[in-house]
């Protein structure tokens, strides 16, 4: 009895170790494609989440994505772990790989987020990781895409916690990223660029609450953003300076979060595309937009290049985009 139990466990662990050393890789077309499913809020066997639970399915079989993102608050109530289960297990059984970052909501239900994270990093597929310890949060961590003919690094998905509460008391509101997180986004960017021969690679952000930039677009471009923007941002409050690190690097294209259910808008921003999700869940909180759906994002190989757009529970697309041309100056703008 005892071999077994051994055996078994020896094997649980191999497993998750090929899982966590899955190698994502563009296909024969050059293509990558991802699809982010943001705020699910699902609440164990409630009827409202199942309509959760059937777009998830929809988006996946008609998508057939190479990655899934889950952007944050993806469980809503007690108990957390096993809610975790039954989101996850859509994914699982249809052996995608995927990965997790933090919402605000996820740890409110007696579970801590490296509880959390220790659960997700144990389910088959699963890419997420906790991280440097050092950094604040837990989930802070990057995936490689592989070029489809050799092992090179063809693209960077940077995952981040992007907190949950103001840790401050005198300030309300929601959290922001910590200057050890911007300190190690830069590191990590830099030694990427580095060993690519002093050229950035492209890359994606991925992380819950929206960064301050967010607001600030839409105060000076809001005609110009695509999709729905009828909620004000709940940005973090203080701004520590990621979106400017990450201009400055020079690799990330566009960054896309969830958190806003009444906002699935994007937009560019001196030079890099703001996105937020579409809202997953079903109606076990607030989303005025109607139909649930998920973002989907195709990464070009070897190029600065992204097309994304949402698909509607119902298979309707809309709002198709493309980094860099849609928001691209016309030639009169220029000067």
């Amino acid at each position: 009895m005892k071999r077994t139990v051994l055996t078994l466990i020896t094997l649980m662990a191999i497993f998750s170790v090929s899982a966590q050393n899955h190698v994502l890789k563009f296909n024969k077309e050059g293509k990558f494609k991802i699809v982010q499913f943001t705020d699910v809020h699902y609440q164990k066997d409630t009827l409202a989440s199942e309509t959760a639970i059937k777009l998830i399915n929809e988006a996946l079989d008609k998508e057939k994505p190479d990655l899934v993102v889950f952007t944050g608050d993806i469980v809503f109530s007690h108990p957390a772990k096993e809610g975790l289960d039954d989101v996850f297990a859509q994914v699982i059984k249809r052996k995608i790989p995927w990965t997790y970052v933090f919402g605000n909501h996820d740890d409110e239900y007696n579970v801590t987020r490296q509880q959390l994270m220790d659960h997700a990093m144990q389910k088959p597929y699963c890419l997420a990781q906790a991280g440097d310890k050092a950094l604040e949060g837990v989930g802070n961590y990057i995936i490689e895409v592989k070029n489809s003919t050799n092992d090179q690094v063809g693209a960077l998905l940077y995952h981040f916690d992007s907190g949950a509460y103001s840790p401050i008391k005198e300030i309300r509101g929601y959290d922001w990223f910590n200057f050890n997180q911007v300190d190690w986004y830069r590191a990590q960017s830099a030694a990427y660029t580095k060993e690519n021969g002093d050229k950035p690679l492209p890359a994606l952000a991925f992380f819950h609450i929206p960064l301050a930039e967010y607001a600030i677009m839409k105060a000076e471009k809001y005609d110009q953003l695509i999709g729905n923007k009828d909620e004000k941002e709940c940005n973090g409050v203080l701004n520590t300076g990621m979106f400017a690190a990450m201009r400055m690097a020079g690799d990330v294209m566009g960054t896309f979060v969830g958190h806003d259910h009444n906002n699935d808008y994007i937009g560019e921003y001196q030079g890099i595309y703001l996105a937020y999700g579409r809202f997953t869940g079903g109606n076990t909180v607030y989303n005025d937009l109607g139909l649930n759906g998920c973002r989907v994002i195709e990464l070009e190989e070897g190029k600065h290049e992204f097309s994304t757009y949402i698909r509607l529970r119902g298979g309707e697309i809309i709002y198709p985009v493309h980094y860099p041309t849609t928001f691209a100056p016309k030639a009169e703008e220029v000067k």
